[in-house]
């Protein structure tokens, strides 16, 4: 088998390995990306709406422009980029991580490198996720392949349409489809509140007076070789009112029910993988518990805007750099924990005496709520939020003075964020 030597190689070619990757070798090591599609960009190459870069460009760009800007940068830099290459297994060593990959350029190949950045993104839940009854018709996709499908393929996936959940691409696709022509008769969300950020719901739903029934489910999908309809009910004390069941004759049901983060072969490499996330557990500088092995972007946890993805991933590829320099992360770091109202926070722990950026999201819908930050049971920052949901991430920033390190031989006291 061909080896390859590298001081660290990005798995994945998105927007947060593309960031990764350019901080790491910007920095002067040798760096790989392994990517298993055929370019790169990731999910931002089907992503033809607007409202991409904002924060991060400080213009309104499309998904490609936005993967563009990466892949520029990327091809006049020294990385080395293996496309249509999958990872089939990472062995962790205690000098140095072994990739085996392969793909049709390269045949099988070993790349060995000090430090590995997981970077693979997320996938979408699809119909087994929810245990809709029915039959078992064509016409259900999930909102991100009939997203495929429109921009990349040509193709639409049908005239009369359903979308089950408010998630950001279904809202996306409510529009898209709109716009070629087909009738979206309904956005059904289970919970009473929606799913996606704000800006899609007006811009998406409200725009186009398509209907979106919160606090309601799809408790059947009908049609023998076709989705033919479906059947809606509201919920009554958290279980559907079949009295109040209504049908909706479609042929297209789409799936935008959630996101998961792609964490299979994390797992086989004997990375922790945290519960509330779905993603790993990571310290301070957003290495797993393996180390030289780190994690950002929406493997970490499902974000909701590209922006701050590649911030995420620029700050592990400094946490990358940081180790190849130094070696092991400092072993005294803060544990971080989520409190009152807040789902998950990442990363999972800090440093004393660093800046700290976190995100969370939080579990309430509310106006004017309070980030408190306590630390040892002390409130050590306090901020005034316009407005919280679950849908949308909360970023924030804890300075180093904040953060003052421990007595000597003291554990440096643990950080609870609450939302209330």
């Amino acid at each position: 088998m061909r080896e390859r030597q590298y001081d660290a190689v990005v798995i994945g070619g998105g927007a947060a390995g593309m960031a990764a990757a350019l901080r790491i070798t910007g920095a002067g090591y040798a760096t790989a990306i392994v990517e298993r599609e055929e370019g790169l960009g990731g999910i931002l190459m089907q992503c033809i709406h607007n409202g991409f870069g904002l924060h991060r460009f400080k213009e309104e760009l499309t998904g490609p422009e936005f993967a563009e800007r990466l892949i520029e940068q990327v091809n006049t830099s020294k990385i080395d980029v293996f496309l249509k290459t999958t990872v089939m297994e990472i062995t962790p060593d205690k000098d140095s991580r072994k990739l085996v990959v392969c793909g049709p350029d390269t045949g099988v190949m070993q790349l060995n490198a000090r430090a590995v950045v997981l970077a693979m993104g997320c996938r979408e839940r699809n119909r087994g996720n929810l245990g809709i009854p029915g039959t078992r018709p064509s016409g259900i996709f999930t909102a991100g392949l009939a997203q495929r499908l429109i921009n990349i393929e040509g193709y639409v996936p049908g005239r009369r349409v359903v979308i089950i959940g408010s998630g950001d691409i279904g809202l996306i696709m409510a529009r898209r489809l709109h716009w070629v022509g087909a009738e979206v008769l309904g956005v059904v969300e289970i919970l009473p509140y929606p799913s996606g950020i704000t800006r899609n719901i007006v811009q998406c739903l409200q725009d186009f007076h398509i209907p979106l029934y919160l606090s309601h489910v799809v408790t059947r999908i009908d049609g023998r070789d076709r989705v033919e309809g479906v059947e809606v009910a509201p919920l009554e004390n958290g279980a559907p009112d079949k009295s109040r069941a209504f049908p909706i004759a479609c042929d297209t049901v789409l799936l935008s029910v959630g996101l998961i983060p792609e964490n299979e072969l994390s797992q086989h490499a004997g990375v922790r993988i945290g519960h509330d996330t779905g993603g790993p557990v990571v310290d301070a500088r957003l290495m797993t518990n393996l180390e030289g092995v780190f994690a950002c972007g929406n493997v970490l946890h499902v974000h909701d805007l590209v922006d701050w993805v590649a911030e995420e991933a620029e700050r592990c590829g400094d946490g990358v750099v940081a180790y190849l320099e130094a070696g092991a992360v400092p072993m005294k770091q803060g544990a971080v924990t989520p409190g009152a109202n807040v789902k998950y926070v990442v990363p999972h722990h800090y440093l004393p005496g660093q800046d700290a950026h976190f995100s969370l999201r939080a579990l309430i819908v509310k106006d004017r709520a309070e980030l408190l930050v306590r630390r040892a049971g002390s409130v050590i920052k306090r901020r005034v939020l316009r407005h919280v949901k679950p849908a949308e991430m909360i970023y924030f920033k804890i300075s180093g003075e904040e953060l003052p390190p421990s007595p000597a031989r003291e554990a440096p006291a643990s950080l609870e964020i609450a939302v209330e």
